[in-house]
């Protein structure tokens, strides 16, 4: 399954911790505002899909999905949510079936090459690297692109601001994710004007890296 296009080609994704689910509009329009329209809401906290679903409704340019999908019942879940993707830190057999019952373009998560070649088996292209940082980084990846040429991936776990060249600039990234865009503080400020501000400078980084 080939996800990136139906994430709007987006070049970074931020990854969505949310407990107040007050703060999922605003915060969806900050960062739409900015440039950046594929949000990945985590399902780590018990109002992820509602965070979800008030985002589905009130901010139609976003393509709002979930993020740390473990469970298969999970991505039903999302789909009534209104979530658009979803986001796994491994993969399985059970998620992969779940995900195309469900229709729902899936970033199923790998990080060695017997995992990729599970994901290719399964049908599956387009793939999060996670977690990142601590599994070798962008040597790590460069070194599966002469393996794997037609895997993408999205690189997540520390990638920040200073690193996403390192990223960005190998062929088969396709976008990073991070947290840095959605901060606890800044949720708790409601600092959304600062929010646009890094989604601004995110964007314009990879499209300056990419030469875009």
């Amino acid at each position: 399954m080939r996800v990136f296009e139906n994430l709007g080609n987006n070049r970074v994704i931020p990854v969505i911790v949310v407990e107040n689910p007050e703060h999922a509009v605003p915060m969806a329009e900050a960062l739409v505002a900015g440039g950046v329209t594929a949000l990945e809401v985590t399902l780590r906290t018990p109002v992820g899909l509602e965070v979800i679903e008030r985002i589905a409704k009130a901010v139609p340019e976003a393509i709002v999905g979930a993020g740390t999908v473990t469970d298969a019942a999970q991505f039903q879940q999302v789909v009534d949510a209104g979530g658009r993707f979803a986001v796994s830190p491994g993969i399985t057999d059970s998620l992969a079936i779940a995900a195309n019952a469900s229709g729902l373009p899936w970033l199923p998560g790998t990080v060695t090459a017997s995992e990729i070649l599970l994901a290719m088996q399964l049908g599956f292209e387009d793939l999060k690297f996670f977690p990142a940082s601590v599994s070798g980084g962008p040597p790590a990846i460069k070194a599966f692109t002469s393996v794997f040429s037609n895997i993408r991936f999205c690189p997540t776990g520390g990638v920040k601001p200073e690193n996403m060249v390192d990223y960005l600039s190998i062929p088969n990234v396709q976008a990073v994710g991070g947290s840095w865009l959605v901060t606890k503080e800044l949720l708790d400020k409601q600092d959304w004007a600062h929010m646009t501000r890094l989604a601004q400078e995110a964007v314009s980084r990879a499209r300056e890296i990419l030469g875009e």
